[in-house]
C-alpha cells in the first residue's frame, strides 16, 4: 500500500483504453489525486491548453494523435508551466531500447503496462522532484 506524500496533484490521464483508464483513475483517486480523462492524444494537447496539471500519464499508441506526438505539441507549447509539465509514459511496449526512445522525445519517464502501483507512485515522486530541480 503506497502513502502518498506528494499532496493532492492534478493528473492528466490520455489513455484511449478503458479498462487501463479505470486502472489509473482508481489508483491515482486512492492517493488523493485528482484525475482528467482524454481519450487520445489530440484531447490530451487540448486538455493541457485549457487546464493546469501537475503531470500527464501519457498512452503511447492512441488513435487521432499518439501520445509522442502529443508529447512533442506539449512541449512546444509557449507558456513554460505548461511545455515544462512532467509526462509519463505509459506502454504496452516491451521492445529493449524503445523506452529509452521516449526520455529522448521530451517524456519525462516511462513504466511498461501493467504497472505495479508502487512503481507508478515512485516514477511519479522522481519526475515530479526532478521538475521542481529544473525550474
Amino acid at each position: 500500500m503506497v502513502n502518498n506524500t506528494l499532496g493532492p496533484l492534478k493528473v492528466l490521464i490520455a489513455e484511449d483504453n478503458e479498462i487501463n483508464k479505470l486502472i489509473a483513475k482508481t489508483v491515482l483517486k486512492r492517493w488523493g489525486f485528482t484525475t482528467t480523462l482524454a481519450p487520445d492524444g489530440a484531447e490530451a494537447v487540448i486538455a493541457v491548453e485549457n487546464n493546469d496539471f501537475d503531470l500527464v500519464l501519457m498512452d503511447i499508441q492512441m488513435p487521432n494523435k499518439d501520445g509522442i506526438t502529443a508529447t512533442k505539441d506539449i512541449r512546444a507549447m509557449p507558456s513554460q508551466a505548461k511545455n515544462n509539465l512532467p509526462i509519463i509514459a505509459l506502454t504496452a511496449n516491451t521492445q529493449m531500447g524503445i523506452n529509452d526512445k521516449y526520455l529522448e522525445l521530451g517524456m519525462d519517464g516511462y513504466l511498461s503496462k501493467p504497472f505495479k502501483e508502487e512503481d507508478l507512485y515512485n516514477l511519479i515522486t522522481t519526475v515530479i522532484e526532478k521538475r521542481k530541480k529544473m525550474l
